[in-house]
């Protein structure tokens, strides 16, 4: 089979013509540079443009981090952060850390979020082992990761001196200016570069998820490669029937425009549930603005089933369901007979139990279909390297089409600069006094 499938028969959606115009003049744009938020273009021919000595001078610092330690701390927070964790989570064992002997170094995050006790029991696990720090942030300034950064900073500084400690830390930050890349060159860390054209949630496939991803053992080429494939397959001279990005593009939107207003990614391989985080970022902030936008949620299955089943079956019918499904598992496992047959499971006896959760799986595709829940099924051979970069890459395409087609820039984040005002002001940082008054009079009120 191809890297990727796409199959919308149960979607209830009829692709017009109107339709398939509109996701072509979308597509268009992307590879034009015409459209909105242009300056944010450069993830889409970014895996056809990444040479040889991007790659080999990565896998060379993750070489030098890996020599120097066992666990290797990424400091980051949204798209500094998701997309390295999906991938790592879909190609990881998630059971490592029960292994005697580990041949790649852990790798752990921080920086995306402000908990005092997450912190705390990070840096306390880690007071007899190793450490290296890989920091990435443009500016330097986000508040998550750069207390984190702070804190790990003075950490390794304190165990290992300042000398060592540029060896030990790797900067991901903007070419030119910020304070991270002033403190990195400064410091003489090992520097990588965020593209300028390049925005957070579109950025997995640069350095800033390339790099703590070829530390963890992450076979980079291979998912460039996965992704250079999906680029090809959805370039702008395929026509949408046969463009993935675009079939896909053009379903959600239609259903959006039937009143779908959420949109449920699920998958049946508990791997993959980083991957729905990262998703929901890339989509959440890119069409989430001017009083639009589907609201993307997910669900690990069958899990969630016992949980969020009932609503999806029974529930306000404004939701849609797309399904990620894998083809071939990479291990086998059979079920046994049991003489006394208690559990009454002998009917499964030598069943494989991917033979089960396919059966589970399209047994709830049928279930939700006929609740008047419309399913759309993503389907991939097997998780790997490769086809996890085209997935990425497919999504990543098929958003940005998907964006143009909802009449948003798919590409800024006005909304997300809101709060951040306010926590200035109650943290009183200089420059917000204004609106360190305003916000404590509203409080006082309240």
């Amino acid at each position: 089979m191809s890297v990727l499938k796409i199959d919308f028969s149960k979607s209830g959606v009829s692709l017009t013509d109107a339709l398939k115009a509109e996701a072509a003049k979308a597509n268009a744009l992307l590879h034009s540079g015409e459209g909105a938020g242009n300056d944010f273009l450069g993830w889409v021919a970014l895996p056809s443009s990444m040479g040889e000595a991007e790659l080999a001078s990565v896998e060379e610092c993750a070489r030098r981090l890996r020599s120097r330690a066992d666990v290797v701390v990424c400091i980051g927070i949204g798209g500094s952060y998701l997309g390295a964790r999906a991938v790592l989570e879909a190609l990881g064992n998630p059971f490592e850390h029960l292994r005697p002997q580990h041949d790649n170094p852990t790798v752990i995050f921080a920086g995306q979020n402000i908990s005092e006790d997450y912190t705390y029991q990070l840096l306390d696990a880690l007071r007899e082992r190793s450490i290296a720090v890989i920091v990435i942030s443009k500016s330097g300034t986000t508040t998550e990761p750069a207390i984190a950064f702070r804190i790990f900073k003075e950490e390794i500084e304190r165990r290992y001196g300042k000398d060592e400690a540029r060896h030990r830390i790797a900067a991901v930050t903007d070419s030119a200016r910020g304070a991270l890349k002033t403190l990195a060159d400064r410091e003489g860390y090992a520097t990588f570069v965020i593209p300028d054209d390049v925005g957070g949630r579109f950025s997995v496939l640069t350095p800033v998820g390339l790099l703590p991803l070829a530390v963890a053992g992450v076979d980079i080429r291979a998912l460039v490669h996965g992704a250079r494939e999906a680029e090809s397959d959805t370039a702008c001279d395929k026509g949408p029937d046969n463009n993935p990005a675009a079939l896909y593009a053009m379903v959600r939107n239609a259903l959006y425009r039937e009143g779908r207003k959420i949109e449920i990614l699920g998958s049946y391989e508990p791997a993959l549930q980083y991957i729905n985080e990262w998703w929901k970022q890339l989509y959440g902030e890119s069409e989430g603005k001017e009083g639009k936008g589907i609201f993307p949620a997910s669900v690990t299955l069958t899990a969630d089933l016992h949980s969020m089943g009932q609503y999806i079956q029974e529930g306000e019918r404004t939701l849609f369901e797309t399904v990620i499904s894998v083809a071939s598992p990479v291990h086998e496992l059979r079920i046994g007979t049991d003489s006394d047959n208690l559990d009454g499971l002998n009917y499964l006896s030598g069943k494989r139990l991917s033979e089960v959760n396919r059966m589970a799986e399209i047994g709830v595709c049928l279930a939700h279909v006929d609740g008047g829940v419309p399913n759309i099924r993503i389907e991939i051979e097997r998780i790997d390297a490769r086809t996890v970069g085209y997935l990425l890459y497919f999504f990543e395409k098929a958003c940005g089409i998907s964006g143009y087609m909802s009449g948003v820039n798919p590409f800024n984040q006005p909304g997300v600069e809101a709060y951040k005002k306010n926590m200035f002001a109650l943290l009183e940082k200089p420059g917000y006094e204004e609106a360190a008054r305003a916000v404590k009079a509203r409080l006082e009120k309240e």
